[in-house]
């Protein structure tokens, strides 16, 4: 949490926790909790209080009412964050839909001071009269109208920005490209580590959430196999579901990957809880049966940077890096190019003169181990993607 306060620009003073068997349906925590806060306000000076956990809109007014200073929860504060960095249009629209999503169920908070003007006596239109409801209510629904329209319009936007992501992976496909998407807890190093294997100016700063758009770019593997390798939005602890169905699109890119690596901040103090977060939304998102490498970044930063190779055999086909230092690229990338090749099939086939350009698709998504030429064409032997072999059908060769 203060990690996440940071990153919006909010100075945390302080933190306090309490236990409870039951969570109060008015304030969420105790009255006697309530009044220690309250007396915080001027001790401290204080200017918010934030909870760790989604508050109802009714929590949230009796909060603010009883401790005289603005309250909000882990929803708000990671909506504002992904809104100070959607730096595309895609991104903008998911952020949108996501605070429209929040704010919706909440309208009634924003327009109670209505309610009170409209209701100054017991006359004719009585407690919960004509006379109380009337401004207060219309003004409400047309707000409500007029959000959910706006909800609409967005979900139809990104719904068109799903179908075009989808056409571009079906392009993607028939070209044979594997893609390899980096995920992991936010700030675990994702943006750093996809521009020390490609040579990208991607953003990499020691913020959460840095990166919200999918960012691609080629990786040339050892044998001279092209795979793409996006970067994604990062995970964290409680992630607000109106942000997982906004981001559907973004996600999606992830489900279409063919190797999944995770990138693990090995110095964090947290980093097994972590790393049980990214493998539980992995698991809520059905891809627990992908492909997956394990980067565990950042280990210039280990007291005695000589134990990573320790540390790696905790985790299953892992591999210790800095990206920041560019220690452990080459064995990384070997371990793609190893893990993603359980996916190739040998071929052995004589491309005609005529049909030239599958030569070329063979040397840029496949592994070329032997060629010869002769009068009929070109005979290679090599590997290549399972999904690209029926292109080569006609022109196997028989031994």
């Amino acid at each position: 949490m203060a990690q996440l306060a940071h990153t919006a620009g909010i100075q945390v003073v302080g933190q306090t926790q309490q236990r409870f068997d039951a969570i109060s349906p008015s304030t969420y925590i105790g009255q006697g909790k309530v009044e220690q806060l309250s007396a915080l306000v001027e001790q401290l000076r204080l200017d918010m209080f934030i909870f760790d956990d989604e508050l109802s809109p009714t929590q949230q007014r009796n909060l603010e009412q009883e401790l005289q200073v603005k309250v909000i929860d882990r929803t708000v504060l990671i909506l504002d964050i992904f809104a100070l960095h959607a730096r595309t249009r895609e991104g903008a629209l998911q952020v949108e839909l996501a605070q429209y999503e929040y704010r919706l169920p909440r309208l009634t908070r924003a327009w109670t001071h209505l309610a009170r003007q409209a209701g100054g006596s017991a006359g004719r239109g009585g407690a919960g009269g004509v006379g109380l409801r009337g401004p207060g209510e219309t003004q409400l629904e047309t707000d409500r109208r007029t959000i959910g329209r706006r909800i609409a319009q967005l979900r139809r936007e990104l719904e068109q920005v799903r179908q075009h992501r989808s056409q571009y992976r079906r392009r993607r496909k028939r070209k044979g490209l594997p893609v390899v998407s980096l995920v992991g807890y936010t700030n675990a190093g994702k943006s750093t580590l996809l521009n020390a294997l490609t040579d990208a100016d991607v953003l990499a700063t020691d913020r959460l959430f840095a990166t919200l758009d999918p960012i691609t770019r080629r990786l040339a593997l050892p044998s001279g196999r092209t795979v793409l390798l996006t970067d994604t939005v990062g995970f964290i602890q409680k992630l607000p579901t109106q942000l997982v169905a906004a981001f559907r699109a973004t996600l999606e890119e992830i489900s279409d990957s063919e190797l999944l690596l995770h990138v693990v901040d090995v110095t964090h103090p947290n980093v097994r809880e972590q790393v049980r977060t990214v493998e539980q939304l992995l698991t809520d998102m059905g891809l627990a049966r992908k492909l997956l490498l394990v980067a565990l970044n950042k280990v210039d930063l280990l007291q005695e940077p000589g134990n990573a190779r320790e540390i790696a055999r905790q985790y299953p086909n892992a591999v210790a890096v800095s990206a920041l230092r560019r220690w452990g690229l080459q064995e990384l990338v070997n371990s793609i190019e190893s893990l993603l090749a359980k996916d190739m099939i040998q071929l052995e086939v004589r491309i005609p003169y005529a049909q030239i350009e599958l030569l070329a698709l063979f040397h840029e998504h496949g592994v070329v181990r032997h060629e010869a030429h002769d009068a009929a064409g070109v005979k290679v032997l090599g590997m290549l993607p399972r999904e690209l072999a029926h292109r080569f059908e006609a022109y196997h060769l028989t031994r």
